[in-house]
């Protein structure tokens, strides 16, 4: 029934978590009030960002729900959550309490004397931070099971079904997005904020229906063709969203026509719109052109997990002296930008790759040792 790799999702879980890592890059210098800000700010910078906003971590939940259901097809119910909580659960706890201090250290930094100072004080503090991502995962995968145990029943079969009829069609994948929006709109209308809480169940809830799309599109294979089938469509569809959500972003007044709460609605529906638009064009050109995973997006993709976790620690750190430069937006952004990557990726493969104990602190499999060689010694006559 599935193939034997889906290396799609292997492309698009690098392109996207590293387009989180160009995100929070370029934050201090988009005026938008992160952890450290620039004196000077690029409107055009944040005018670019907050449409790419719409489309990253929606699309890596998809990707993940449709990855938990390969790995509920090879193992058991207990196994998959077993393994969630070594490679989900354990890191994040861990990261909390090592990666994530320095972040408020360097924010506050006149509060504390010294980093040790600010672990005293943070370490059990427990703030996620920019790992509330991987908080919603390890919820996401928990549901993920009774979710596929409904989804093989009679009435999941009937629901595959109908959502195939639908998705085989030249726009059956935006219509199957419209219960998305729809949802989206009615959960904005009693929860407005952004908050990246659990218990907003405006961001909670619209982020768990990605996840539970990509379950259901991996769940009928036909459903996962038409993604690459119909992905000159759907282009067509985010092309027009996209032009509509810049339409709208860049309006004039018009308060006195429009009621506050209708403008948020029309936003919140335009921006739901570009986000899965935005899906559907990326897995479906990915679907169509990454047949192949190469050895060294195999690495890649292995060290993309602990990647995420460290980068943005090492972005704040950076960022509060490069800020201090005199030099302008361009130059220090792209200071920030080589130095943090070459400093991720020296974590990632000398300090995390090569031992058991960090493997596992940052989600990787452990690796086994390899057996002792016997070696045949011939004597000498």
């Amino acid at each position: 029934m599935y193939k034997s790799r889906y290396s799609e999702l292997d492309w698009l879980r690098v392109l996207l978590i590293f387009a989180v890592f160009l995100h929070h890059v370029f934050m201090p210098f988009n005026g938008d009030g992160w952890h450290i800000m620039n004196s000077e700010s690029s409107k055009v910078l944040d005018d670019i960002m907050v449409y790419f906003e719409q489309v990253r971590l929606h699309t890596l939940f998809f990707i993940a729900g449709a990855g938990s259901v390969l790995l509920l097809h090879k193992v058991s119910a207990s196994a998959f959550l077993t393994t969630k909580v070594h490679r989900l659960f354990i890191p994040l706890i861990f990261a909390m309490m090592i990666v994530v201090p320095p972040q408020n250290y360097f924010e506050n930094i006149q509060e504390y004397q010294n980093l040790a100072q600010a672990y005293s004080s943070l370490m059990f503090a427990f703030n996620a931070n920019h790992l509330w991502f991987v908080e919603f995962l390890f919820i996401f995968m928990l549901l993920a099971v009774p979710i596929n145990v409904m989804l093989g029943t009679s009435s999941g079969h009937a629901l595959l079904q109908v959502m195939q009829r639908i998705a085989v069609r030249k726009h059956g994948l935006l219509l199957l997005g419209l219960v998305v929006i729809g949802i989206r709109l009615c959960l904005k209308s009693v929860m407005r904020s952004q908050d990246t809480s659990l218990f907003n169940l405006s961001v909670s809830l619209f982020f768990l229906l990605f996840f539970v799309a990509g379950m259901c599109f991996m769940k009928n294979p036909k459903i996962w063709q038409a993604l690459a089938d119909n992905r000159a469509t759907n282009f067509k569809w985010l092309i027009a969203s996209s032009i509509a959500f810049y339409a709208w972003y860049y309006k004039p007044d018009i308060s006195d026509y429009v009621s506050l709460d209708m403008r948020w609605q029309l936003w919140w529906l335009i921006s739901a719109l570009v986000s899965w638009t935005g899906l559907l064009t990326l897995v479906g050109y990915a679907s169509a052109w990454c047949k192949q995973t190469p050895k060294w997006l195999h690495v890649t993709n292995e060290l993309i997990y602990p990647f995420y976790i460290v980068h943005q620690t090492v972005i704040v750190a950076l960022a509060f002296y490069i800020v201090q430069w005199d030099a302008g937006i361009a130059t220090k952004s792209l200071s920030l930008l080589c130095s943090s990557l070459l400093i991720c990726v020296v974590i990632c493969l000398f300090v995390i790759r090569p031992f058991n104990l960090t493997r596992y602190l940052f989600g990787l499999k452990t690796a086994k040792p390899k057996p002792l060689q016997s070696v045949a010694v011939s004597e000498e006559r």
